[in-house]
């Protein structure tokens, strides 16, 4: 990753922000191929190697994609392929910076189940209580980990913002919340944060934007006062799941 990010000022931080403006301004649209490494590095006054190392960051960044015997493209530029990162800051943060992320995902959290009140169909109602169902059906923790991440993507999908689902999917380390729920597995909590979704689709199934926004906050709530509690070195006080 760091190879990948180019200190600023370098000349090939210039030539990642000289493609980028070619990007944003239409004059590389998505899907299309890239001039040569030849040619952009004469366009932009650099060296082919400065050029070249500008690519592969543009490529690790999901910008630019390299397709074997054809070249490099600009790839579709959707907000999950971009916003990619986000999952490894959740994977690799620890201590505080944990609560930290949970802190940003209840904000948004909140938000997105509150729009997905006003806008969720049918369909996507029936898939989240066909998760919500599953979880409640076992006391697996895989089981009602796979359920739960599939429960909350639904919910991020139904409020018709891709950009903030892809977010909230890069938010939601695996690894993090399989911990939680072998802690809530230990504690018996598996309970409350059943109660703690059913409010939710509750609150979605009636339409309530303001009663989605405050069960969601409450529902991530509790994994901040779980995780602040683990750091503290107390026994939780309460639980919750994390996405």
């Amino acid at each position: 990753m760091d190879e990948a990010a180019p200190q600023k000022g370098t000349v090939t931080q210039r030539a990642i922000e000289a493609v980028k403006a070619m990007i944003a301004e239409g004059r590389l649209e998505p899907g299309q191929r890239l001039p040569t490494e030849r040619e952009l590095a004469a366009q932009l006054g650099i060296s082919r190697s400065s050029m070249r190392e500008a690519i592969r960051a543009l490529t690790v960044m999901g910008v630019l994609e390299a397709r074997h015997g054809s070249g490099i493209y600009v790839t579709a530029l959707e907000a999950g392929d971009l916003l990619e990162t986000f999952g490894v800051v959740a994977d690799l943060s620890r201590g505080p910076r944990l609560v930290e992320l949970l802190e940003v995902r209840r904000i948004l959290e909140s938000t997105a189940t509150a729009l997905a009140a006003a806008r969720i169909t049918a369909g996507q109602l029936a898939a989240v209580e066909k998760h919500l169902a599953a979880m409640n059906a076992t006391d697996d923790p895989e089981e009602i980990l796979a359920h739960d991440l599939a429960f909350h993507r639904e919910i991020a999908s139904a409020a018709g913002n891709e950009t903030m689902a892809a977010i909230l999917d890069g938010l939601s380390s695996r690894t993090f919340r399989a911990r939680v729920w072998r802690g809530y597995q230990e504690e018996g909590a598996f309970a409350r944060t059943r109660r703690e979704h059913a409010a939710i689709h509750r609150a979605l199934a009636a339409h309530d934007p303001e009663a989605a926004r405050a069960a969601a906050a409450a529902h991530v709530g509790e994994v901040e006062e779980w995780l602040r509690a683990q750091l503290g070195g107390q026994p939780a006080s309460s639980a919750g799941d994390v996405r």
